[in-house]
């Protein structure tokens, strides 16, 4: 499966379950780590939870057994690589102090 069929998965399930403002980064020229980073936030920890585990039920669905995963336990910042995608469910005082978007843009992040 393409690296943007896996974005669009991953987008369609954190909708599913109401993720907020969700940013896709197309950060292939600028690591060879992956090709897409893929950031929201959740209100809770327990939000944070059921969007991984949404993104989880989904990627299994088309194939995808297992995906690394840390700070799924804290639920403050959730990583999950599905190699060419990397997704990171932030809470949103954590999301604001790390910065990832703009670490990876150069700049302020807009909503996708």
């Amino acid at each position: 499966m393409e690296a943007k069929e896996k974005v669009e998965l991953i987008r369609s399930a954190l909708d599913d379950r109401k993720a907020l403002d969700l940013n896709v980064l197309d950060v292939s020229g600028r690591t060879q780590m992956t090709d897409y980073m893929v950031v929201c936030s959740g209100t809770s920890n327990i939000h944070i939870r059921a969007l991984a585990d949404r993104v989880i039920e989904v990627m299994k669905a088309h194939g995808f057994k297992g995906a690394r995963m840390e700070g799924y336990a804290e639920a403050r910042w959730v990583l999950m690589d599905y190699g060419d995608v990397v997704l990171h469910i932030f809470d949103p005082e954590d999301r604001d102090f790390y910065r990832l978007e703009e670490f990876w843009t150069g700049r302020e992040a807009v909503a996708a």
